[in-house]
């Protein structure tokens, strides 16, 4: 705030240092108020961070504590051509199977040509399902025929290739026109002329064209399942790609071959061991944040005198309620069983440790066991997390919207403190200028005495 200098020309009074002081005084109260609003906003801050990581861990828990939540496996080929990935439904399990064919995109190649022999250029794509797709070009430059096949709705795409020259001298080019999608679904036939003339069969098929061909017809990817056997059953799809071959597990064919494959399911439980150690990292974590904000420690200030300060954490009664609740939803037994065995133990920090290994050691050795085990921990994290963290009656984020009610009161407090400290300054500013205006009045009045006095001493003679 800035203030008028009224340094006494009469009293010689540094009353602007004065007036300075007599504010800092005044001041005190609302000093105190920012001091206790910085510790508010310290407080608020590191409240706020726990609660969204408390919440980020209710979340994670309550995935976590699904019956199948560890089942993780994954799928291996005994070849490289063959490959499958699994999903969260996956089981063990193994096929075999003989790749008889893979699948393939129709392309067929137009003769060769200078223009487009119509103008203006119409053709009709007709698909497998007998729908007609008719195009219409803007000229007869192959470009452009090759552009709007592209950008017609039929699924097919066009590119002009370079063909060489004719007897004259001119540029010659092909159209190539390949199907958009791959298997007999995606197969066509190609019209010069429009659908109407296809309905009624008067329309020029262009592979009738001398020069043209057809370069690969579509074609749907097939497997044999247990080849030889008397199960033998075959399988199609239109992609490369057998979607569900097993519950869960999708597998990609890239070659055919004479000889059959196996792909194997197994539990992967490495993975299984990753999925859990992600919630217990945010519990570690979480533990070791509460466990730095609430450290006590004493310092020595020059006097010798010893400081003992605690953090922000330190003493709060919701702190410690979250700490005890998850700490005893992660530690205590299930069934009479330790959670140790599965590698979650407790520190002498008060903090807790999970150890992957022994937890993926435990998995391989009892799947159902462990995987009940995790689970019903996760459930009681779940809980304790909910209840510290939920957004409506949350304990920890009720108390985030009492420190932030704080917050504002203590703001709105100092606000108003601005006000009165500007008003108290604004009358001692008025008084010691009254107090410069008296001084000056006085000496004023004294000058005017000794004037007076000076003249009456003159006219006595004395």
């Amino acid at each position: 705030m800035a203030t008028l200098g009224i340094d006494g020309l009469v009293s010689s009074l540094d009353t602007t240092s004065i007036i300075n002081q007599l504010m800092t005084l005044e001041a005190r109260p609302q000093t105190l108020l920012k001091s206790t609003l910085n510790s508010t906003n310290s407080f608020l801050s590191a409240l706020r961070s726990l609660n969204a990581s408390v919440a980020a861990i209710a979340t994670s828990a309550k995935e976590l504590a699904k019956p199948t939540s560890l089942a993780a496996f994954s799928a291996a080929s005994t070849v490289d051509t063959v490959t499958a990935t699994t999903d969260g439904t996956a089981s063990a399990g193994s096929i075999s199977f003989r790749v008889d064919q893979t699948a393939k995109a129709q392309t067929i190649v137009t003769a060769a040509m200078g223009a487009w022999p119509d103008d203006p250029p119409v053709l009709t794509l007709v698909a497998a399902d007998g729908v007609k797709t008719e195009i219409t070009a803007t000229s007869t430059s192959l470009q452009a025929v090759a552009e709007a096949i592209s950008a017609g709705s039929a699924g097919v795409t066009a590119t002009r290739v370079s063909a060489g020259k004719d007897g004259n001298g001119n540029d010659l080019f092909r159209l190539q026109l390949t199907a958009a999608k791959t298997g007999g679904s995606g197969a066509f036939t190609a019209y010069r002329g429009t659908a109407a003339d296809v309905a009624a069969g008067t329309a020029t098929d262009l592979l009738a064209a001398a020069g043209s061909a057809s370069v690969s017809a579509a074609a749907d990817a097939t497997i044999t399942l247990w080849p030889g056997s008397a199960a033998e059953q075959q399988v199609v799809s239109a992609t490369n790609t057998f979607d569900d071959l097993l519950t869960g597990v999708d597998v990609l064919v890239t070659k055919a071959g004479a000889d059959p494959v196996t792909v194997s399911v197994s539990r992967n439980a490495t993975a299984a061991a990753n999925t859990a150690a992600s919630l217990m990292g945010k519990l570690v974590s979480t533990f070791a944040t509460i466990a730095a904000q609430s450290k006590v420690s004493s310092t020595t200030a020059s006097s010798g005198a010893a400081t003992v300060s605690g953090g922000v954490f330190t003493g709060d009664s919701a702190i410690r309620q979250l700490k005890d609740g998850l700490m005893a939803a992660v530690v205590e037994p299930v069934d009479d069983r330790s959670l140790s065995s599965i590698g979650i133990t407790v520190t002498r920090e008060g903090g807790i440790a999970f150890d992957a290994e022994i937890f993926k050691n435990a998995l391989e050795a009892d799947p159902s066991g462990t995987q009940a085990m995790f689970a019903t921990m996760a459930g009681r994290v779940e809980n304790a997390a909910s209840s510290a963290s939920d957004s409506v009656d949350g304990y920890l984020s009720q108390r985030v919207t009492g420190q932030e009610d704080t917050a504002k009161r203590l703001g709105e407090n100092i606000s108003a403190w601005d006000l009165r400290l500007e008003k108290r300054r604004a009358v001692l500013q008025r008084q010691y200028t009254a107090m410069e205006t008296a001084l000056s009045g006085l000496n004023s009045q004294s000058t005017w005495l000794a004037s007076q006095l000076a003249s009456l001493n003159v006219s006595t003679g004395t």
